[in-house]
């Protein structure tokens, strides 16, 4: 019970204080976008290109670590998919429910939620997942989006459209140029660094307060025949997989073990909603997933952890 009220709860509270201050209007219609794109823009990518520029290869070297996470979220994507395509779903959609059950919300929760649970090291892992899960997840979804769409394109073309929108995720970006100041053997000055340390420190509770202003916005009823399975996989299976992967297939150690559990039971982010969004695709779904995931994990994530002794 003591991770659920000194970890849990604690964090989980930030996105409720988002969501009250939603519905009783004390936060505006435009205050979600605007949240959000700050920690997107400015307070993430700040994170991230910290953490990396003061990262050494081997906390980066963690092949185990990232192929357990990696093909858990690969494994339930592709199954996911595959199950809604032989229940007759566009290949549009049902890339984006395969979203829905792997897309862990790292970015918004996960650092967070890592640091207080196993300690500050947690940060370049998490690190690790965010960019496997914005960067090359998002990527397949979006190729599939992309070529199960009315406008058949070529792969070139699907590609090139891919890529630029990499190009511009600032979640992408910012942790590649950080790798890249680090490597290049230049010490952060000091008020460069203050300045990024003052942005980083605001992306956790900005986020999770961005998060619960976008649930905050959501009125639909959930659609429980088509969010279950979803939600089951994203809460259940997705830890299940990997945490057959780290302990049987790449043979982790007990807190990395611990840790891509963690992780990869997160919630789902908000990304797969921003790319239904983007495609004119219906948006109920992936904003019931949301939903309905993060209130969920209060339990399972609380459960998991105690499990793992944090």
């Amino acid at each position: 019970m003591n991770a659920l009220f000194s970890i849990v709860l604690p964090i989980f509270a930030l996105i409720g204080a988002g969501a009250l201050a939603r519905h009783f209007a004390i936060l505006g219609p435009d205050a979600s976008r605007e949240l959000n794109r700050f920690v997107v823009y400015l307070a993430l990518p700040a994170l991230l290109f910290e953490i990396m520029a003061k990262a050494k290869w081997v906390e980066l070297d963690q092949p185990g670590f990232i192929g357990a996470f990696g093909l858990g979220c690969a494994g339930i994507f592709a199954l996911t998919v595959m199950g809604r395509l032989v229940q007759g779903r566009a290949l549009p959609d049902a890339s984006l429910d395969g979203l829905n059950a792997a897309y862990a919300n790292v970015g918004f929760i996960g650092f967070s939620l890592s640091a207080a649970a196993f300690g500050a090291w947690t940060l370049t892992p998490a690190t690790i997942s965010s960019i496997i899960t914005v960067c090359i997840l998002f990527a397949i979804a979006l190729a599939l989006v992309e070529a199960g769409g009315p406008a058949k394109a070529s792969p070139f073309e699907i590609a090139r459209r891919v890529m630029i929108a990499l190009v511009r995720n600032p979640l992408v970006l910012s942790p590649i140029l950080g790798a890249i100041y680090a490597a290049s053997g230049i010490p952060l000055f000091d008020g460069p660094e203050r300045f990024l340390t003052l942005l980083a420190n605001a992306a956790g509770p900005c986020a999770l307060v961005s998060l619960g202003l976008f649930l905050g916005e959501i009125s639909s009823a959930p659609n429980w025949t088509c969010l279950s399975p979803l939600v089951v996989l994203k809460l259940v299976g997705q830890p299940l997989l990997t945490w057959v992967l780290a302990k049987f297939a790449f043979h982790l150690s007990s807190e990395l073990t611990g840790l891509a559990v963690i992780l990869a039971a997160l919630p789902t982010g908000t990304g797969p909603y921003m790319l239904a969004a983007l495609y004119g695709r219906d948006a109920s779904i992936t904003a019931g997933s949301v939903l309905i995931s993060t209130i969920v994990s209060i339990g399972t994530i609380s459960a998991l952890l105690m499990a793992f002794g944090a």
